[in-house]
């Protein structure tokens, strides 16, 4: 029976991005691992409002396989769109437990402690697969408390950072560069050679009329 994924997108960027040591996922990346691991049959992505500058990122996120939840918002409310999306994730997981029969158990991408609550009673039903934490300092205490280890991996640990961590012009090199591949605007200048002397010629003088004092 196929699992499904509920990332809190917020605690997600924020976690990876204020780490001791920042980095960021690979989405494309983690849409598969979470397919290949957990057999992760539909991964929501809440990612708070919508906004317009951010269509790009909407249109990777589904074009990589995420179903890209936004939090609905109080019009009047628009200068302080913020993506607390707690409680949408919780009634969305519980709902589909209830209403979806094909839903064999819970992914959570979060180390937030407003979950941890239902993480628990997951667990006791066995309805729970994996608690995703994005940074192991930013985790709650909660679910190092109440959460047995086996239920919780922590996508910085070095081994999972190397498999989804967002790099460079795509490659995984972090050496530095030959000063052979040095660009032109850093590789050091050889100095132009100076311009030959300029050779003086005398001004011509127009041709005298016959008669005319010299």
């Amino acid at each position: 029976m196929p699992n499904y994924a509920y990332i809190d997108g917020q605690n997600l960027n924020h976690s990876t991005a204020l780490s001791l040591h920042p980095w960021k996922i690979d989405l494309r990346k983690f849409r598969q691992y979470l397919r290949r691991k957990y057999q992760v049959q539909a991964a929501y992505y809440f990612i708070g409002a919508y906004l317009p500058e951010n269509a790009k990122l909407y249109r990777s996120l589904k074009h990589y396989g995420y179903q890209v939840i936004f939090r609905e918002h109080n019009n009047s409310a628009t200068s302080q769109k913020k993506g607390n999306v707690d409680t949408d994730i919780v009634f969305a997981i519980m709902h589909d437990l209830i209403e979806n029969k094909k839903l064999h158990k819970v992914v959570l991408v979060s180390g937030d402690g407003d979950y941890w609550r239902m993480v628990t009673y997951l667990i006791q039903k066995h309805r729970f697969a994996k608690l995703l934490a994005p940074d192991r300092h930013f985790t709650s205490s909660l679910y190092h408390h109440h959460t047995p280890d086996s239920f919780i991996s922590y996508l910085d640990s070095p081994s999972l950072k190397r498999k989804l961590q967002l790099q460079r012009n795509g490659t995984t090199n972090t050496s530095t560069s030959p000063p052979s591949s040095l660009s032109p605007e850093s590789a050091p200048r050889t100095p132009s050679p100076a311009p030959p002397p300029a050779v003086q010629t005398s001004p011509k003088v127009p041709p005298r009329a016959p008669g005319t004092p010299v």
